[in-house]
């Protein structure tokens, strides 16, 4: 351990305590995701210009019908995802703990397929345009991803691997996952995540769908963040600590790698898709 490590900020998960109610960190960086991306989905569908045709796909009265279908995709698969992906033989010995969702454990993979979904549901049922919604669903993801990785640092949870960078930090909690090698100075991760997954990749997704009309081929936003978070998770997880005793652990790849990559192969698809589908005369 490096004598020029910082010191990890240990904060206080909840965030805020009124009697025997408390609101953790965790629980308000879903909130703040919720609530800006609504307001950015809103600005989207008011700018006509960003649409093909001058013309959104809905209104923007849908947009609360819209946030209520995401939030039900994203918690659910969310829960379920880390419970099938990550721990299910700890959830097999006690199934209750599956709803217990204030104990913590979400899965961004399960959370996309969740979102996924009920964005296409939400889609059908009201006889819009499901690969235009998930566009504007996809626009804004990013800020929920920025806003969750810093609640993952607040938590000091999926914290980075062993490391001597001068920025290196002691996570008070690696002592209960790997007391073989703590203390020991590691990346902090969740900020690099935060920066990739979430700030980087907004704004590339901003600049292609105000300066390059993105909007107006349905699937080429889904399909851009689609690839941008599965190449800025899978650079990420080189610094990461991998997820203990996963089988998908497999020599230098690790479970987070394996899972992003039908994201890429989905991803390079819907770009290859609307690209073709924007070109005249080509099918």
């Amino acid at each position: 351990m490096t004598i020029f490590a910082l010191t990890f900020p240990d904060f206080d998960p909840v965030a805020l305590s009124i009697g025997p109610f408390a609101i953790k960190w965790y629980g308000l960086s879903y909130l703040a995701g919720l609530v800006i991306g609504w307001i950015y989905i809103r600005r989207l569908l008011s700018q006509p210009t960003l649409w093909r045709n001058n013309t959104p796909p809905f209104s923007v009265a849908k947009v609360d019908d819209l946030l209520l279908y995401i939030t039900l995709g994203v918690v659910l698969g969310g829960r379920l995802g880390y419970v099938l992906l990550y721990e299910p033989a700890t959830y097999l010995a006690a199934p209750a703990d599956i709803l217990a969702v204030w104990k913590g454990g979400m899965s961004f993979h399960g959370a996309l397929a969740g979102c996924a979904f009920s964005v296409w549901l939400f889609g059908r049922r009201n006889g819009v345009s499901a690969l235009s919604a998930m566009d504007l669903g996809t626009a804004a993801v990013p800020l929920g991803i920025f806003f969750g990785r810093i609640a993952n640092f607040i938590n000091g949870e999926l914290f980075g691997r062993v490391s001597d960078v001068p920025w290196a930090m002691v996570f008070p909690h690696a002592r209960y996952l790997h007391p073989d090698v703590e203390p020991a100075t590691r990346h902090p991760s969740q900020l690099y995540e935060a920066a990739l997954e979430g700030l980087v990749l907004f704004a590339i997704i901003r600049l292609l769908t105000h300066s390059f009309g993105a909007l107006k081929s349905p699937g080429l936003v889904t399909g851009t963040f689609l690839t941008g978070y599965a190449l800025a998770r899978s650079f990420g997880e080189i610094f990461r600590e991998p997820h203990i005793h996963h089988a998908l652990n497999i020599g230098p790849l690790t479970a987070g790698q394996i899972y992003s990559l039908p994201m890429l192969l989905g991803g390079l698809y819907l770009i290859w898709r609307a690209r073709q589908e924007a070109t005249p005369g080509v099918r």
